[in-house]
């Protein structure tokens, strides 16, 4: 027989009865002892040289196989950061994670991602299922379930097999295989919980969860950020006073409301909103219990307004009113309903008094009165200024078409 051909059957016996070695490490291992014989052959032609490569390589091929597994973990370390890292964005974190936490293991059957909010309950995060269908959670978690387990302690558990495991005892019927519960911990803190389950039962092997280990790690580091993202941009955009947007968010949407009714051919409002005797309140009581009134009317108007209604504090005692898709007639029913509701606002100042606040509005349509956001604001504040010098508590709709925020006269 070919020497060649002896070592290799050889090494291939010895490998075989290696139990400490996975069939894809086995594989791997002579094809990595395929390469060197056929190198020793062709250069040395020595079977010796071939039967002591055999050799060293078997009595090491446990730390081989090792070495192999943690550099493919390295490498996938590496694209796991730069997957996860890609975005700020928390819904494309999320769906990051779940998709790659159903690539690393075999057999994957769902992955699920919940976080902790500020009340410390599990909301749902992100789910993808072995057909592909991705947020579509099976259940919320179980205050004795397998989730809100793993959250409370901080400690990853792994079932092999659900049907039979305690914590899954009044679980669905149909629910089988193996599943792991993972903690997102970042600063010791747990922000979430990744499940992911097998359709199989028999648990996860080393690899897997050392890999799966590895992903919950960068995935609580860039949920974290993500979460730290959206906080701060949701802050950018609100009033600190009242709580609702504020100016600059009032500038984002007005440009994608002209944007979005030049490109589809419809009309919107802007009205702008004054409080009529806010001054005097502020003058009166302070302006600590001034801004309590602007809360208070803010709020009042968030009731009042459609929920297809985007309102701003402009800033001061001004607030802005977006209507999206609204013509003059539904234009004219709002702001009737808005001054009919307001004889009913009130506020007890500190010393007992009973104030009541007025409202004065202006409003302008697009494209009738202007075809920018700013000439919509200049024509909309215009018309609110003739409001309040004619007639305080009413509303007035604009007149001409403001440019570049010039008044034009409406044509004669």
């Amino acid at each position: 027989m070919d020497v060649r051909l002896e070592v290799l059957k050889e090494a291939q016996r010895s490998l075989t009865e290696a139990h400490d070695l996975t069939p894809e490490e086995r594989e791997s291992l002579l094809k990595l002892l395929h390469l060197l014989t056929d190198a020793a052959e062709k250069y040395y032609g020595s079977g010796s040289i071939l039967r002591k490569i055999s050799g060293d390589l078997i009595s090491n091929s446990s730390l081989l196989a090792m070495l192999q597994q943690y550099t493919d973990e390295l490498d996938t370390l590496k694209k796991l950061s730069l997957n996860l890292t890609s975005s700020l964005n928390l819904p494309t974190v999320l769906d990051a994670v779940v998709t790659e936490a159903m690539r690393l293991v075999k057999n994957a059957w769902t992955a699920h991602i919940f976080l902790y909010n500020a009340d410390g309950i599990l909301e749902f995060g992100a789910a993808l299922n072995s057909d592909g269908a991705r947020n579509q959670p099976i259940s919320m978690p179980r205050k004795e379930g397998l989730t809100y387990t793993v959250a409370r302690s901080g400690e990853q558990i792994a079932i092999d097999d659900i049907k039979s495991h305690p914590l899954y005892k009044d679980s669905h019927e149909e629910w089988h295989g193996s599943i792991i519960g993972i903690p997102l911990k970042f600063n010791d803190n747990v922000v979430g919980v990744m499940n992911l389950s097998k359709s199989i039962t028999g648990g996860f092997t080393r690899s897997e969860l050392r890999l799966l280990e590895l992903l919950a790690d960068q995935a609580a580091v860039a949920i974290s950020n993500a979460s730290l993202h959206q906080l701060i941009s949701i802050q950018a955009f609100t009033d600190t006073v009242t709580g609702i947007a504020n100016r600059r968010a009032l500038d984002d949407r007005l440009e994608r409301e002209v944007y979005n009714a030049r490109r589809n051919g419809y009309t919107f409002a802007v009205v702008m909103m004054d409080l009529d005797g806010f001054k005097e309140v502020n003058d009166t009581y302070g302006h600590a219990v001034g801004d309590q009134v602007l809360r208070l009317m803010s709020s009042f108007l968030s009731v009042v307004v459609r929920s297809t209604d985007f309102l701003v504090r402009y800033g001061g005692d001004e607030f802005t009113l977006i209507l999206s898709q609204t013509d003059p007639p539904a234009a004219h029913l709002v702001m009737e309903k808005i001054l009919e509701k307001i004889k009913n606002f009130s506020f007890d100042a500190p010393n007992g008094d009973k104030i009541k606040l007025g409202l004065s509005a202006g409003i302008a349509f697009y494209p009738t009165h202007a075809l920018t956001p700013s000439d919509l604001l200049h024509a909309s504040d215009d018309a609110l200024y003739q409001a309040k010098k004619h007639n305080r508590g009413s509303y007035r709709i604009a007149r001409g078409f403001t440019v570049t925020g010039t008044l034009l006269p409406p044509p004669s």
